[in-house]
């Protein structure tokens, strides 16, 4: 990536996002894709079916026995039948009550179990993201789905889904014994239920909840983004510019959270006061009826379905809110796990080999220290380090051109530096040896294989990297240089600390090489982690290594202490490096010029000076790199 292209995702700043307020766009598809995760426990959901069944069955009978309990017990005064009634209705309870606890466990098993599985396909998805969609989505905003989207899932499934299915039952079931007990009471119960219905659409279809997930994402963002960056807040003075910032996502959040939650907290009024409404007419009506038939019992078991009735609606209107709030949060899940992945159609692979008496190379399953790229015909080509550009042009899109018709040649061996001003399009190049970024045109070769014809696996392996920024992993200083190839023995990380000068320091830490480094080596200096960043690479010894101002951060006089273990570690390796300091590159076999990506000037140091170019200028001072 371009030393000036720190990329940010849309909106986002000092200013923050101002998101607007969206819906679902596919609740269909996005509740599809959540099924084909709960479909994994087909068997469990089978039995937590027939659970809600029984349950609702409970409930809905239960209710129905005050007929029975009241006409044919209490008014006659059989006091004997009466204790046996309340038996049965205990009894159906109980069943009721243990069916609802049986699938809500069970529930809870599916739910966590397919959140797991979801959080770990998100993350398995993001390590094969290309680096391009990172440079355009801020930590934070990614965190989120992880956070709060996931979060309001799994809600969802603990919950919300299940007791859908367990109202719907139980409305069913309601119905039916409402109509069997009276079709003139059940169709009023009926014009007040769709009085309620059309409620539940009217405020449910006016959900903000998609836009309070985005609002908080875009919130979660700026704060982490703000406290990585809290050092350069205080040096510039900028307090007041992020506390401005961060009002602004602030209210945004606040207006799409209020607008949600106001929606959510009319819906149980609504619903409560119609519900009132609702039993008192049927009271009315009832006791008229009531007085000509006789059946009391009928009524009470009537009105008692009149209040069980709206409770499902009820329910259902408060589940409303948290599915709608889930499926914002899926999708946005979805996005990423839909995202293009990192193309890789590679199919040369990097294969330790040994070589035989007669010269020739076989494949090895242990550790020869030799590499070689292996075709798909199954033939071997040695790993040497001959890295070459021919006409490469790159742009991160088509519209801005970075790097403009690049041609070089890295002989094995060779040492090749870059120089230029800030934007020039240096770590650009470099990164295009990894492949990080595809280019527009040209072709970049590795040992005579174009890169795109290798595994992208294969091809980081034989590439160390030591970048400007330090970034060390919680655990200790000796897992931390074992990063650079994890089967390193303590014997070779403590080789590896020798080679690029660390070990001393390391030795003086509280428990050596075994000190636990946490918040990125915060106890350590910044030269101490860039030290620790060499050894790293120095670990996984690479036959190509790509030093990207591995010593800017390094004072002078801890530079000259690190300078002969740096060349002892680019000893035999081709390396590319790119220093602002250009006394670090004087012995380059060549240095690159680069100015608004086309190289300018080449030839090693002492031809560039004779040219009294723009090397020359820099070098002397006339000119600043930056």
């Amino acid at each position: 990536m371009a030393e000036n292209n720190t990329k940010r995702g849309p909106g986002h700043g000092p200013g923050g996002p101002r998101g607007g307020f969206r819906k679902p766009k596919d609740l269909r598809g996005t509740l599809s894709k959540l099924m084909g995760y709960l479909g994994r426990y087909k068997a469990l959901l089978v039995i937590v079916v027939i659970l809600l069944f029984i349950s609702a069955a409970c409930s809905v009978a239960g209710s129905y026995l005050i007929k029975p309990l009241i006409n044919d017990y209490i008014l006659p005064g059989d006091f004997i039948g009466l204790a046996k009634m309340l038996c049965v209705m205990a009894g159906v309870y109980v069943v009721g009550a243990v069916c609802s606890y049986g699938y809500a466990r069970i529930m809870v098993h599916v739910a966590q179990n397919t959140v797991a599985k979801l959080r770990a396909d998100l993350f398995n998805k993001m390590q094969k993201l290309p680096l391009k969609f990172f440079d355009t989505h801020t930590h934070g905003e990614l965190m989120s789905r992880y956070t709060n989207d996931i979060e309001t899932v799994s809600e969802a499934l603990n919950n919300s889904f299940a007791s859908l299915i367990s109202c719907s039952l139980t409305f069913v079931g309601t119905v039916m014994m409402m109509i069997v007990l009276s079709p003139i009471l059940t169709a009023i119960t009926a014009v007040m239920l769709g009085v309620m219905l059309l409620v539940v659409k009217t405020i449910g279809g006016r959900s903000y909840f998609a836009a309070q997930q985005k609002a908080i994402g875009a919130v979660n963002g700026y704060i982490e983004e703000m406290i990585e960056g809290q050092k350069v807040i205080k040096v510039f003075n900028h307090e007041a510019a992020a506390k401005a910032g961060f009002t602004g996502l602030n209210d945004t959040y606040r207006d799409a959270a209020t607008r949600a939650q106001a929606y959510a907290g009319a819906m149980m009024p609504a619903m409560g006061n119609l519900s009132h409404i609702n039993y008192a007419i049927t009271c009315c009506v009832g006791g008229l009826l009531a007085i000509r038939t006789g059946d009391l019992g009928g009524l009470s078991a009537f009105l008692q379905y009149t209040k069980q009735v709206s409770q499902p609606i009820t329910q259902i209107s408060q589940q409303v809110n948290t599915i709608l709030s889930a499926v914002a949060g899926a999708e946005r899940v979805f996005e990423i796990m839909e995202a293009e992945p990192e193309v890789d159609d590679g199919k040369v692979t990097l294969e330790r080999v040994k070589e035989n008496p007669d010269g020739t190379i076989t494949e090895a399953d242990y550790d020869t220290g030799a590499w070689a790229w292996k075709k798909p015909d199954g033939s071997l080509v040695p790993l040497r380090g001959d890295v070459r550009f021919d006409h490469v042009v790159f742009g991160y899109d088509d519209r801005k051109i970075i790097l403009r018709d690049i041609s070089l040649f890295a002989k094995p061996g060779q040492k090749i530096a870059f120089v230029g001003s800030t934007g020039a399009g240096k770590t650009t190049i470099t990164s295009l040896i990894n492949r990080f970024y595809e280019i527009q045109s040209g072709t970049i070769t590795y040992d005579g294989i174009d890169v795109r014809d290798i595994q992208k696996d294969s091809l980081r392996r034989s590439l160390g990297v030591v970048l400007q920024d330090t970034h060390l992993f919680t655990g200790t200083v000796a897992d931390n240089i074992r990063y650079g190839r994890l089967d390193a023995a303590d014997e070779e990380v403590e080789a590896a600390a020798r080679l690029a000068g660390a070990d001393g320091f390391i030795r003086h830490l509280p428990d050596g090489y075994q000190t636990v480094l946490t918040s990125e080596g915060g106890s350590l200096s910044q030269g101490e982690r860039q030290l620790l960043n060499i050894a790293r690479a120095a670990c996984a010894n690479p036959p190509v290594l790509i030093l990207d101002e591995a010593t800017s951060s390094i004072d002078t006089r801890t530079e000259k202490l690190i300078e002969k273990g740096m060349d002892r570690l680019m000893a035999g390796r081709t390396v590319f490096v790119i220093a602002h300091r250009l006394s670090t590159v004087r012995n380059s076999k060549a240095i690159m010029v680069l100015e608004q990506g086309s190289i300018i000037e080449r030839g090693d140091h002492e031809d560039l000076l004779a040219q009294h170019g723009r090397y020359y200028q820099l070098y002397t001072g006339q000119a600043e790199l930056a």
